[in-house]
């Protein structure tokens, strides 16, 4: 708090460490939610969030996970950091060991119930990730758990550190040191202060803090329902073993369960304050609180001097990690429906639009003689050894006008005044999956496979995906841009020669 570097601005050498350091940045925003999410501010209530998630590691974590490694670190000596963490302590660990120490050698041991999402991000921030069964959420003492087991390691050789949170009193006192004085210097009027429970740490520094710099402040502690589950906090059953003076840092708890807090962390999304499914459990917790004293007539008892209750709430991660999640607690309700969700599973292939040539591009690339191309004399050019021309224009069209040497293969999902795939999802969806089908047994063929394939249809669109699935089996095609419309208007109409029927273009492919 000594340097508040109102620019925000960090250079040097130093730049990344005073980038992190709390001591050299602003404070975190403090932000009120508005009037649509608060549902008791006619009854003279203000909520605020903390909004730890704009902390460089994005979660209110990084803060403890700071303080520990910096009283745990041997200069010189540690080049190894083990931590049991579901994710945000040990991805901070991470962030925090490199900028601050120099270590990259950061593991974290985790229950194998984990999210495949955050398995992935820890890959993601460099973690060498250990697996443990047993409780999603073991007790912090015992044997049996990934917790000691992490301390144990620890003891096997002076150049590996555990910090372990959930003994470590530099965990807690982390937020007596930073957060809670910030939070005081913002909103001197405040009147509840509310985080949730899982090392219990966080709550434990804010309470202990305002124990003694605001005695009047209600410190609310929020854990999970019974049998229920919120990544972070844990149920009331599961904080026995905590040894961190946790009880004397709270004046209330209150029980919330998962679908409140994924439902008001959507809600608080949607109106601009991105957080995860912890912070809106601290919103329902103190929901909760405030809804029980105003049904008592008890709200007095909190107001302030201005009349106003002032609370705040600790917004503590993001949400991206546990998206799936949302879905699977809220259900389809709280989300608009995919318009033309079909799609999803056919037109899977990548474009490119080099692959969709000009009709200039047509002779000189796919006939010969050279002669006669120049000459547009339509009757005796002829399609190069290795190019294969495939209409997929009906029976009748193709008989009617084609390119010569160009082969038929007519699409049932295609004719003359069939509309775009592009602009009618069903008819993309109807020719992508019967071109599929079709071109599904060239994969590997050397008839296809070796030659140059050009595929052409009324206007061009057909043939583009067409294309698409052609190259994705590793055939070199092409497409015309506009098909033979625009080959019309730019040759003009000419007579049709012999082709081949698709029975022999059958007989090709399955050679």
């Amino acid at each position: 708090m000594a340097n508040p570097n109102i620019a925000n601005v960090y250079s040097g050498p130093d730049a990344l460490k005073k980038y992190f350091d709390p001591d050299c940045q602003p404070p975190l925003p403090l932000v009120e939610i508005p009037e649509a999410l608060n549902p008791f501010y006619k009854d003279g209530v203000r909520i605020y969030a903390k909004m730890m998630t704009m902390h460089p590691a994005n979660n209110v974590k990084a803060i403890p996970a700071m303080n520990m490694l910096e009283s745990h670190v041997v200069p010189g000596k540690t080049n190894t950091i083990i931590e049991y963490s579901s994710g945000s302590t040990v991805i901070s660990m991470s962030m925090i060991a490199r900028v601050f120490h120099n270590i990259s050698d950061v593991r974290a041991y985790l229950s194998n119930k984990t999210s495949g999402a955050k398995l992935k991000l820890m890959q993601f921030f460099g973690l060498d990730i250990t697996l443990f069964g047993g409780p999603s959420q073991p007790e912090p003492l015992d044997e049996r758990g990934g917790i000691q087991n992490a301390r144990r390691m620890a003891m096997v050789s002076d150049d590996i550190v555990n910090p372990n949170q959930y003994e470590n009193d530099n965990n807690w006192q982390a937020h007596i040191r930073w957060t809670g004085p910030q939070i005081f210097k913002q909103l001197p009027q405040i009147n509840v202060i509310c985080a949730g429970m899982g090392t219990s740490g966080t709550m434990t520094g804010i309470g202990t803090y305002f124990k003694q710099a605001k005695p009047s402040v209600l410190r609310l502690g929020v854990c999970t329902a019974p049998g229920d589950r919120v990544p972070g906090p844990r149920s009331f059953g599961l904080l026995r073993p905590v040894e961190f003076p946790w009880k004397e840092a709270i004046d209330e708890m209150e029980e919330v369960g998962s679908p409140a807090s994924y439902s008001l962390s959507l809600d608080m999304c949607r109106e601009g304050l991105i957080c995860g499914p912890s912070s809106g459990f601290n919103l329902s917790g103190l929901f909760q609180m405030l809804s029980k004293r105003k049904s008592a007539g008890m709200l007095s008892e909190i107001t302030g001097p201005d009349g106003l209750v002032h609370c705040v709430f600790l917004c503590c991660d993001l949400p991206y990690q546990y998206i799936d999640e949302y879905f699977q607690k809220l259900g389809p309700e709280k989300f608009h429906p995919i318009h033309n969700e079909n799609l999803t599973k056919v037109d899977t292939y990548r474009y490119d639009e080099s692959w969709e040539r000009p009709p200039t591009d047509l002779l000189p690339h796919f006939y010969e003689p050279l002669e006669a191309v120049k000459a547009y004399s339509w009757t005796i050019i002829k399609a190069k050894a290795q190019s294969y021309i495939i209409d997929l224009r009906n029976v009748v069209d193709y008989e009617s006008w084609h390119l010569p040497d160009a082969i038929n293969i007519p699409l049932g999902s295609l004719g003359s005044k069939t509309p775009s795939p592009y602009a009618d999802p069903k008819v993309l969806e109807a020719q992508w999956l019967e071109l599929e089908g079709i071109f599904g047994q060239i994969n590997g063929s050397p008839n296809l496979n070796a030659r140059r394939v050009l595929v052409l249809c009324y206007n061009g669109d057909t043939a583009r995906v067409a294309t698409s699935i052609l190259r994705a089996k590793g055939v070199e095609a092409d497409c015309i841009r506009g098909g033979y419309q625009a080959i019309a208007v730019a040759a003009g109409d000419f007579p049709g020669r012999p082709a081949k029927r698709l029975s022999a273009l059958q007989q090709d492919i399955a050679v």
